[in-house]
């Protein structure tokens, strides 16, 4: 059985910003920032969510369930105080 897996040279034109958050992100795991990128674009690609995180994904984005937004602190901790 032959697991070896074949990659492929690419290149990317990224931000400047975007490429040292990842250098940063791959330092922090001791990692390569190729080793690094393939893990992220992987995750991205091959994991799909299960069926309740798509029910909320779907009831969050049709707006049904709107939720009350806070600017205040204080405002919000007294609402949550209350339900209990």
């Amino acid at each position: 059985m032959d697991s070896t897996i074949i990659r492929k040279p690419a290149s990317f034109r990224l931000r400047v910003d975007l490429l040292e958050g990842l250098k940063r992100n791959a330092a922090r795991e001791n990692r390569t920032l190729n080793n690094y990128v393939e893990s992220v674009l992987l995750n991205i690609v091959y994991n799909e969510p299960n069926d309740v995180t798509k029910a909320a994904i779907e009831e969050a984005m049709s707006g049904k369930n709107q939720n009350k937004l806070y600017t205040d602190v204080d405002e919000m901790m007294n609402d949550i105080l209350s339900e209990e």
